[in-house]
């Protein structure tokens, strides 16, 4: 979903600029008080083009009344005096320029410029508009729908009368048990770290070198070392809490921080702006690396570990280690320990499951999803190499605990997929019988040329 919101934010801009250039601007629509221009049509036929998006119908009929619609729900958004938190919008929107100038300028405003040839302010108050518009659109979504209780009853009705050749495919599930362990780093290593970043500082505070130049050079953070180690905007939530403090607490642009350490290993960070409840910094990061010889030495321990496991669950043997309490003694993953070593998905699109331990194998870590994809359910893997979240070398077994094969959506297994599904199609219907309410009492005029369409919602045309 993210990769698809990137393309489809990159055609936006860039076919903006295309409609605008080449298209003669006339009113198609009004809704309201508000114009649909065929620019606004073109601009999103183009983008929708770039994006492989296809249309079933005529775009010309399509997309006028998809951006009629956002009308409806912002003229009501203004009547109900909805409002949206401002400083969320304009972060998201801080995070899409700093992506823009990553991927498309390389680190420079300037070429970002040039490729939708706009100035990047423009481009900013363009992307602004559009986001501030579809939080909007949402909350106000959220507002008619309100909450939906469901009770069991209403999702087995739902699922006794889809056709069973209907029912959606349920691709295949894990739920696995995690044990990991982080090799040691040596002093030594630690040291050269600091001592690295502390002649960075000494470079930056004595004129000698611009902090920039030195992220570019040597940070090993790269979605921000492109960008001369700069972050955007963030808030204070946004942001590892040790990172934070340090970071809101700068007020000198030409000073350089204390050394941080971080999960992810250790920073120096430059302030850039202050603006409001949020910030704009610098950081360099390094990662201290373990040596092969520590890797082999927490690899050894690992094996152990298996090995006294594993006579348990052969043996059944009383006073032997069971995987649930290593994983509560052992194991250095905070987020499982507690947990019996159960991963959590918190990664996935899908409600149903987002918050539970059931993944799809894309959703896993790679290493994990190539040695579970093997297993069967019970089983425990040997010791591997993994990267974890932070980017750390780490050595890992795992214990696939249950295993779903892909099939047909049924109520036992997949309850929460089904009653996502009723949610979704209750939500639809409120939103559908709110706009055919609307049409009835909005002006709405079509120009010549536009009215010839199967419309989703007919009532557009009121002659």
């Amino acid at each position: 979903m993210k990769k698809t919101l990137t393309v489809f934010i990159l055609a936006c801009l860039s076919c903006m600029a295309i409609a605008q250039d080449n298209v003669i601007d006339e009113i198609v629509w009004v809704v309201g008080d508000e114009a649909i221009l065929r620019s606004d049509v073109e601009t999103q036929r183009l983008m929708m083009q770039t994006d492989g998006i296809s249309f079933d119908g005529d775009p010309y009929c399509i997309i006028p009344e998809q951006l009629a619609i956002q009308k409806l729900y912002l003229n009501q958004a203004q009547l109900d005096s909805i409002t949206v938190n401002e400083s969320m919008v304009i972060q998201q929107v801080d995070q899409v320029m700093n992506y823009f100038v990553t991927h498309i300028g390389n680190g420079s405003k300037e070429k970002v410029e040039e490729y939708f040839n706009k100035r990047f302010t423009e481009i900013r108050d363009e992307r602004l508009k559009m986001e501030r518009e579809q939080a909007i659109i949402k909350k106000m979504q959220e507002t008619l729908v309100g909450e939906i209780k469901l009770t069991p009853s209403e999702v087995r009705k739902y699922y006794n009368e889809i056709p069973k050749d209907s029912l959606p495919n349920i691709p295949t599930t894990v739920e696995v048990q995690i044990i990991t362990r982080e090799p040691k780093i040596p002093m030594e290593e630690v040291d050269a770290i600091k001592a690295r970043l502390r002649d960075y500082t000494e470079q930056v505070n004595s004129g000698k070198m611009e902090f920039s130049t030195l992220a570019r050079m040597y940070s090993e953070d790269p979605l921000s070392a492109v960008k001369g180690g700069e972050l955007g905007f963030q808030s204070k939530t946004s942001l590892i809490p040790e990172f934070a403090n340090v970071a809101f607490n700068l007020n000198d642009t030409k000073r350089v921080s204390n050394i941080v350490e971080t999960d992810y290993g250790f920073h120096i960070i430059q302030l850039i702006e202050k603006r409001g409840d949020r910030v704009n910094v610098r950081h360099i990061l390094l990662k201290p690396e373990p040596s092969e010889t520590e890797l082999q030495k927490a690899k050894a321990v690992m094996d152990t570990i298996y090995t006294t496991i594993l006579k348990h669950e052969l043996n059944n043997e009383v006073d032997s280690l069971t995987f649930d309490n290593a994983a509560y003694w052992v194991s250095s993953d905070k987020n499982t320990r507690l947990n019996k070593g159960l991963m959590v998905n918190t990664k996935t699109e899908n409600p149903a499951y987002y918050g539970t331990p059931r993944f799809e194998m894309h959703e896993l870590p790679q290493e994990v999803a190539k040695v579970v994809d093997k297993m069967k359910v019970g089983e425990i893997s040997e010791p591997f190499e993994m990267i974890d979240d932070t980017g750390k070398k780490i050595i890992a077994f795992v214990k696939l605990k249950a295993k779903t094969e892909a099939h047909k959506a049924n109520l036992a297994d997949d309850y929460q997929t089904l009653k996502a599904m009723v949610e979704s199609k209750k939500r639809t219907e409120v939103l559908d019988n709110w706009i055919r309410k609307k049409q009835k009492t909005t002006y709405v005029r079509i120009s010549d040329g536009w009215k010839n369409c199967d419309f989703r919602y007919p009532d557009w045309i009121k002659e």
